[in-house]
Parts: structure tokens; C-alpha cells; sequence
């Protein structure tokens, strides 16, 4: 009977071990990391040579006409997860009901984690750290503000500090949907673009030679909003192992941030939220699953 014990606890050990580790196949990725910057016009960003960079390499593409759809910031971060702004049209602190990307996510068994740089951690709901920092914002933090996020326990505790990544990449336990905020200096909010693709470039370079981050990975970057001189028109591009580009590394259509959660839907098969991701452009032209 001890061993019959033992020999069960074993399977149900290896079982919780398969299920946390499992995949679910995408249609053209089995992960997104998804990073974004602050305030600044496409011009601008264009003109940065890392992001220049990082879109000509042979599995980068430029969405050239990429647009956030509100101002201030904060409505930019809710509408890419929940499908529409909810109202917002301020940076003051709101707890938003409805369904959002996490759901849909759960659903199909696809794992997440919204990593925020200078994060107190601990489900904390205030509008900056407690040690008065302000390199953390919860207006860039929109999963905190969900009312189906922040008060369940188990969902909470996937907002983490952005140091979690590292550790996360090195236990090869990095998330399918990876939703990653810079603090308030490295997004470029109180510097500029080039502080922010310093920055990044310091970031991002060392993951991009270990598989347990870049194996069929698609890491797309934008900005939440412009200067206020162009539209709302913002830099947005794409690099990984799904990226197919066409010669010119330039995809010319439409997007903007709902056509992130779209693509995120459409990836996976999960359904929609019922709100601006409906009919929204996927940006899927072209990747092809590895």
C-alpha cells in the first residue's frame, strides 16, 4: 500500500509538473512578448537607428501605419487587453468590470504574466509605489485595474515585478503571453527615445540568444500613444522566428492597438471580448508558425 501511495503521489506530482509546462500550439506563434514605450511620435522612433535595427533584421517587420486610439496614456494600456478604453479619459486610478484577455486566455489553458518594472508586488493598488517612487505607474498597469484581475488572488499574483522575467527565462518558465512594462525612465516616459532604445537594447539583446525566451516567439513593440503631433500615429514593430518579412521590411497597413488583442485571439482561437477587437485588424500577414 506505501509504494501504491507513493507511486500515485508520483503521477500526480508529474502531472502538475506537464500541465504547468504545457503549450498550446498557436497558429503562427507559441508566445508573445509584448513590450511598450511612452509618448512619442512615429517620426521620432523611426529615426532611433536601434529601432531602425530591429525591423530590418531578417525576422524584424515595420507596421508603418500603427496608431494608439486615445489620450492620455492610461486608456491606450485598457484598451489593449480589455478591447476598448472603457470610458477612461484620465490617468487616475479605475477598476474596470467586464471580461478581458486573461479570461480568454484562461480559458484556452494559454499561460500569462503581465511583468511591470519597480512593481511593489503583493496585488498593490496604489497609483505609485509606497516608497513614493514613481518609476512604477499604475496607469500603465492595466491588468491591475481589471475588477476580475485584481481581486482574485491567484490572477493578482501574475502581476509581478519586471526582475520576475529573468528568472522566469532561466527556470525555461517564461509564459505564452508576456506582457512586459518598462519603468517610468526606461519607456522613455520622463527621458526620451533614446534613453528608451538604450534601454531596450541592453534588455532585449541578451534574451534573444536563449531558447527558452525566443523558441517560436513573436516580440512585438509599440508606443502607447504619440507627442500629440501625428495622429496618434506610433512606432510598432515585429522580430522573432514567426516573422516572414516582405523585401522591404515594411507591412503598410492599418493597426492599431486592438489589433494586438485581435492577433492574440486569433493566434490561440479564442474568441473575442465582444468590443473594438471585434473586426479589428490582426497583423498576421506575415508570420508563419516555425
Amino acid at each position: 500500500m506505501k509504494y501504491f501511495t507513493s507511486a500515485i503521489l508520483l503521477l500526480i506530482t508529474a502531472s502538475i509538473a506537464v500541465n504547468v509546462n504545457a503549450i498550446v500550439t498557436g497558429t503562427y506563434f507559441d508566445r508573445i512578448v509584448f513590450v511598450i514605450f511612452e509618448n512619442t511620435g512615429y517620426t521620432q522612433a523611426a529615426a532611433d537607428p536601434y529601432f531602425q535595427n530591429l525591423t530590418s533584421r531578417s525576422n524584424g517587420l515595420l507596421l508603418s501605419n500603427y496608431f494608439a486610439v486615445a489620450h492620455p496614456s492610461q486608456p491606450n494600456y485598457i484598451a489593449t487587453i480589455f478591447g476598448s478604453t472603457a470610458g477612461i479619459t484620465d490617468d487616475n486610478n479605475h477598476n474596470v468590470a467586464g471580461n478581458n484577455v486573461v479570461d480568454l486566455l484562461e480559458a484556452k489553458g494559454v499561460s500569462w504574466k503581465a511583468y511591470m518594472e519597480n512593481y511593489p508586488g503583493s496585488c498593490f493598488t496604489g497609483a505609485t509605489a509606497p516608497s513614493g517612487s514613481h518609476l512604477y505607474a499604475r496607469k500603465h498597469d492595466p491588468f491591475i485595474s481589471m475588477n476580475d484581475i485584481r481581486t482574485n488572488s491567484a490572477r493578482c499574483a501574475n502581476i509581478v515585478p519586471g526582475t520576475q522575467l529573468d528568472t522566469d527565462i532561466n527556470n525555461n518558465a517564461v509564459p505564452q503571453y508576456v506582457y512586459y512594462v518598462p519603468n517610468q525612465n526606461n519607456d522613455g516616459h520622463d527621458t526620451n527615445v533614446t534613453f528608451a532604445s538604450n534601454w531596450f537594447k541592453n534588455w532585449l539583446e541578451p534574451k534573444l540568444t536563449n531558447p527558452a525566451f525566443t523558441t517560436n516567439t513573436l516580440i512585438f513593440f509599440t508606443f502607447d500613444e504619440d507627442d500629440g503631433s501625428q495622429n496618434n500615429h506610433v512606432f510598432a514593430g515585429l522580430l522573432g522566428t514567426p516573422v516572414v518579412p516582405p523585401s522591404n521590411h515594411i507591412d503598410a497597413t492599418t493597426y492599431n492597438h486592438y489589433s494586438f488583442l485581435a492577433t492574440v485571439e486569433k493566434n490561440w482561437n479564442l474568441g473575442n471580448l465582444g468590443r473594438s477587437d471585434v473586426g479589428a485588424t490582426t497583423f498576421t500577414q506575415y508570420l508563419v508558425h516555425p
